[in-house]
Formats: structure tokens, C-alpha cells, sequence
């Protein structure tokens, strides 16, 4: 039993940890209140608060099965309700999982490398190298959870509208249970862990990856009580599985009993499986010909496809078989090709190179709303000959090795990208502190053996993280998604600069001709803006941006022969968006044919019913129609 005074400075350190990295936290909050990204606009944080306002008024369900996972914005509406609309809120709340988080890392290097120290001692060819007394095992946690609050991604993704910070917690937190107890779970563990898991999962549904860690150690790790090993195994087993139906029991309660849909968690798995696996994929989400980026649209652009192609509405569950055999049919028919693909995004989880989807944290710390700090790169050059080396004297980090692979894997089935692969980063640190402590402790006991086998291990990791990105495409995300920010946010001249770069990288990319359309569009160069959606259609005929986009300029300019052919084009290609339907019901009543335009309208309020513009503009047309 430890003296007492030792329990009390190991707990006064994890409050210190706790304070420290809240603070961080919360001087990026109030940056990042000063900063034009405080309230969402687009990407995947606004489909997230968006949902939240519909819940708010009063749109607790469409009566669909869900289409994205509820928990965040439900959570989201609850804040918002409780405390008014005000994202600071859910801001705070992540910036102390966050730094829960960094607790966690502390004590699991306090259980794991203090129980090192036998092998430690016993490795080291007869050279006393106490790697894991309690003062050095307590520093190096300090210092792993100190890099944690640095990582740029995390202090990114706490302070923004995205779960990202939630599911990170939690997931180490089911690890830091399973790791710190030389026994197998008790039965109330296993239900705790599974209840928390699947809760979670209704948020970010990777953390059901964990599952087999929980059965491992049922398995593994010595068993309490009088009970047989397959006794334990299965009472265990049952409970944590009862927990994850009951944890994710409102997604599939709504979705089996009151959209009548056989939907577990969310519709929304398919596309992002056909995403991840088609003949374009690339390892990252790379969106294929019909497909806008970011979440809401993307989510819109997979439903009507899918409908499109049946010839009549479908169920989302059905709208997720769609893509899925979309998906399937890629891999059975092109194996070989779908065999590299898997190796290169084995390549992309463990790159330097990094791929932001919504370029948040380039845009805020081009904004200095987040501290100077660490990437992934070298957290991963550093993390993983500590991996290699922890695996021989730390047993009880293969726990942290075994997460770490399952949240890999989990991403192989669909896409890489920065805050899918977040969730490694802890335990990448933990091993990161672990390998430095045996270089330093190599080179003042003189282990000149040890010293060469920690330098060969890092200068293989850094090759291979360091790998270059030859992608021209890849390299223009920052700036394209940094530029699409600036042009919503009437920032022309940012823009501006921003898309020409995007452009520079990739000139024959569909969106990137897009954007600066728009953006000539902003600066009413309505000449140049209709010349970079020409280029945007030469390369993908059916993009139905440009095609309205340049409805709308010849209806401005009153060629209202060619704006119904570019909306009649449009429509072809998403028949169901009522948008374009008023486009081209004000285009034929202007060019005189009322009848006409009351067949568009009233398809376009049989689609968007709510729309008072469409309603204004139907009594338009009823006025204007010959009276019997």
C-alpha cells in the first residue's frame, strides 16, 4: 500500500493536468469568439448545428430513419434549450473532456510504466535503467499529457461544434479500464463499459471497435471468483452487449418503431462505405461524380442518387443497400485494385501528410485562435518505436497497442482523414514519452546497444511517416475549403487569393472551377463567372451547381431561352430539388407561358412546401393565367 502523502501527489497532479489544459482550452474560446468561425456556415459542424435548431423547433423527428448520428445534435438542442443558443457552451463542455482526457493519459502511464520497471531492469544487460520508479512514471505522464494539450488537431477539434472531442474521451477511458486491472472485468464493468460504449456509438459509432478489447480481457486476463473461464466469458460478454443495446436503444427504438425502418444506429454507413471504396477512392473522402462535399449535402446529393436510380422514394435503409452494393460490386470485381487501395490507406492513417476535410485547423491557426504546437507527424515518427519497444517491457501497454490497431482497421473500411485518426494520438504519446525515456536513460547508462536499436526503430519511422503526398489535389484542400470559407464570408479579397491557389494546384478539378465561378459571380464579373462554370460542366456534365448557376445568369441577363434549357438540364440531373423547379417557374412566366410555369411551381411546393417565396411566387402566376 503506497504512503499516503504519495496518493495525495499523484491526485493534487492530475488536478494540475486537469487546470492546465482547461486553460489552454479556454483562451482558444475566446479567440475563437473573436474570429468569423464561432458560428458554423458549412462542412459537417454546420449540418450538426443545424439539425440542433430543427429539434429546437419542435422537429423531434421526420418520421425517417436517422441519416447521420443523433446523439451530438440532440445534445447540441439540449444545451441550446437550457443555456439559449450559444455555441461557448458545448465549447466549454469539450474543452473539459479534453482535458479529462489528458487525466487519463496521465494515469495510464502511471499504471503502465510503473510496472515496466522489473523488465526494464532485467533488459538491460546488467546496467541499472529504473525507467519505471513512480517519480519517473508520474513525470513522463505529465509530459504525454502536456503534449497532448499542444496537439494543434485536439485543441482544434475541442472548441468547435463536432463530437470529435466526446468520442475521444470515452474511448480512452474504456481502454484506461481496461488496461490499469491485472484481472479480467467484473460483471458490473462489463456493463458499465458497454452501456458507455454504446452510447457513445450514437455520436461516433468507431468506438464499437473496442468491443473485442473488452472480450480479450475476458478472455486473457486472470479471472476473480470461483467461477470457470467460459463462465466468466460469457457473463461477461452478455452484460457488455446489454449495455451497448441499451446504450444505443433510442437510434434503433426510433428507427425500428417509429420510422418502421431496420436501422441500428444510423442509414447514413452505406455512402460513406461506397465513399471510401469506388474507383476514385484515393484513402481520403474523395467524393465521386454526383456527390457535393460536406456532410448535409453529400447526405442530400446519396438520397436523391439513390432514388434517381430506383425510379421512386426510397427508405434510408434501403438508400444505404444502394451505395453499399455500389460498394461491394468494386471490391468482388476489382479485388486486386480494392488490395492496394486497402495498402494505401494503411499509408495515409500513418502519414505526416494531413488531411483536414474541413480545413479547420488551418483556418484557425491562420486566425491564432489556437496555440503553436505538435502534429501528427511527429507524434507518430516518435510514438511508434516507443509502440515497438513498450511491447517488450511495458505488457501492459499492448492493451494501448491493440486500441490503437482497432481504430486503424476500423478506418480501412471506409476513409482517412484528421479527426478519424485523432483518436490514437494519446496512446501514440504515451509510447512517444516511453521511447524517449530509454534514449535518454541509453545514453547516461551508456547502452550503446539499446541507443542503436531505438535510432535504427526512429529513423525507419520517420521514412515511413514522411512519405511524400505527390497528390497535386490533396495539397489544394487547405486552400480550396479555406478560400470556399472566405468567399461565405464575403471576404473577397482572402478569397480570392485562397481559390487562385486552389487553382494553381488543380486545374482540371470540377470544384475548384466551381468556387471561382462563384466567387466572379460575387464580383459580378458575370463574363468570367460563366466561363469557369462552362469549365466546370467540360469536366463533370452533370455538376448541378454550375448548371443553375448558370440558369441564373442568363435569366439575369434575360436569355431566357438558355436559362430554360441550363434549369431543364438541372433537373434532369436532380429532378427532385424544388429550388431549380422555381427557377424555371419564374423563367417560363417571364417568357409568357403561365401554364408552364404553374406545372414547375407546384412540383417545386410539392417538394419544399414551406417556402414562402414559392408560395409568393404560385399566387404570381395564378394572377397572371387567363380567368375562364
Amino acid at each position: 500500500m503506497k504512503p499516503l502523502s504519495s496518493f495525495k501527489s499523484s491526485r493534487a497532479i492530475r488536478y494540475y493536468v486537469f487546470a492546465g489544459v482547461l486553460l489552454i482550452h479556454l483562451l482558444a474560446i475566446a479567440r475563437l469568439s473573436s474570429s468569423p468561425f464561432l458560428l458554423p456556415s458549412r462542412g459537417d459542424m454546420h449540418f450538426y448545428n443545424d439539425w440542433a435548431q430543427r429539434i429546437l423547433r419542435g422537429q423531434l423527428t421526420d418520421h425517417l430513419a436517422f441519416y447521420g448520428l443523433p446523439l451530438y445534435p440532440y445534445l447540441l438542442a439540449l444545451l441550446y434549450r437550457v443555456f439559449t443558443y450559444n455555441p461557448f457552451v458545448p465549447a466549454f463542455l469539450q474543452a473539459c473532456l479534453d482535458a479529462g482526457t489528458a487525466v487519463v493519459i496521465y494515469v495510464l502511464a502511471l499504471d503502465i510504466f510503473q510496472r515496466s520497471a522489473h523488465n526494464v531492469v532485467t533488459a538491460s544487460v546488467g546496467k541499472q535503467c529504473d525507467l519505471a520508479s513512480p517519480n519517473q512514471a508520474k513525470l513522463l505522464g505529465v509530459i504525454a499529457a502536456c503534449a497532448w494539450a499542444f496537439f494543434v488537431p485536439a485543441q482544434t477539434y475541442t472548441v468547435i461544434l463536432m463530437p470529435t472531442a466526446w468520442f475521444v474521451f470515452a474511448f480512452w477511458l474504456v481502454v484506461w479500464r481496461i488496461a490499469k486491472n491485472k484481472n479480467a472485468p467484473v460483471a458490473k464493468e462489463c456493463l458499465f463499459l458497454g452501456l458507455l460504449i454504446g452510447i457513445t456509438a450514437m455520436g461516433i459509432a468507431t468506438i464499437l471497435v473496442l468491443l473485442p478489447l473488452i472480450l480479450a480481457a475476458l478472455l486473457i486476463k486472470p479471472k476473480i471468483g470461483r467461477r470457470k473461464r467460459w463462465q466468466v466469458f460469457g457473463l461477461g460478454a452478455a452484460l457488455c452487449f446489454a449495455g451497448v443495446a441499451a446504450g444505443t436503444s433510442p437510434c434503433w427504438i426510433h428507427n425500428y418503431f417509429v420510422a418502421r425502418d431496420p436501422v441500428i444506429l444510423s442509414a447514413h454507413s452505406g455512402i460513406n462505405f461506397w465513399i471510401g471504396n469506388n474507383p476514385i477512392a484515393n484513402g481520403y473522402p474523395r467524393f465521386p461524380p454526383g456527390l457535393r462535399a460536406g456532410q448535409a449535402a453529400m447526405l442530400e446529393d446519396s438520397i436523391a442518387a439513390a432514388e434517381t436510380a430506383a425510379g421512386h422514394p426510397l427508405k434510408r435503409s434501403e438508400v444505404s443497400n444502394y451505395w453499399s452494393a455500389k460498394a461491394r460490386s468494386y471490391i468482388s470485381n476489382n479485388f486486386g485494385a480494392w488490395l492496394k487501395l486497402i495498402a494505401l490507406k494503411l499509408r495515409n492513417f500513418w502519414n505526416a501528410f494531413q488531411y483536414d476535410d474541413l480545413s479547420i485547423i488551418t483556418n484557425l491557426r491562420e486566425q491564432g485562435v489556437v496555440l503553436p504546437g505538435i502534429y501528427f507527424g511527429i507524434v507518430v515518427a516518435l510514438g511508434l518505436p516507443g509502440m515497438l519497444l513498450a511491447w517488450r517491457f511495458a505488457p501492459q501497454s499492448r492493451w494501448i497497442t491493440a486500441a490503437i490497431l482497432l481504430h486503424m482497421f476500423s478506418l480501412l473500411a471506409v476513409f482517412v482523414t484528421e479527426r478519424y485518426r485523432l483518436a490514437v494520438v494519446p496512446g501514440l504519446l504515451l509510447f512517444a514519452v516511453f521511447g524517449l525515456s530509454i534514449l535518454w536513460e541509453s545514453c547516461v547508462a551508456g547502452d550503446y546497444r539499446r541507443l542503436v536499436i531505438y535510432l535504427t526503430l526512429l529513423v525507419g519511422s520517420t521514412i515511413f511517416v514522411s512519405w511524400p503526398q505527390r497528390d497535386p489535389s490533396l495539397w489544394a484542400l487547405d486552400a480550396y475549403n479555406s478560400g470556399w470559407q472566405a468567399l461565405e464570408s464575403n471576404n473577397l479579397v482572402l478569397a480570392e487569393k485562397k481559390l487562385v491557389l486552389a487553382y494553381a494546384y488543380v486545374p482540371e478539378n470540377s470544384e475548384t472551377n466551381f468556387a471561382l465561378g462563384n466567387l466572379r459571380l460575387a464580383q459580378r464579373d458575370s463574363a468570367e463567372a460563366e466561363r469557369f462554370y462552362q469549365s466546370t460542366l467540360q469536366l463533370e456534365p452533370g455538376h448541378k451547381g454550375a448548371l443553375n448557376n448558370l440558369g441564373v445568369i442568363a435569366f439575369d441577363e434575360q436569355r431566357l431561352g438558355a436559362a430554360e434549357t441550363w434549369f431543364r438540364r438541372a433537373i434532369d440531373v436532380d429532378p427532385r430539388n424544388g429550388k431549380t423547379h422555381f427557377l424555371l417557374a419564374k423563367t417560363l412566366l417571364a417568357g409568357g407561358n403561365p401554364s408552364a410555369a404553374r406545372v414547375e411551381i407546384d412540383r417545386a411546393l410539392q417538394l419544399m412546401p414551406a417556402q414562402p417565396e414559392f408560395v409568393s411566387l404560385r399566387n404570381e402566376i395564378q394572377s397572371s393565367e387567363p380567368q375562364p
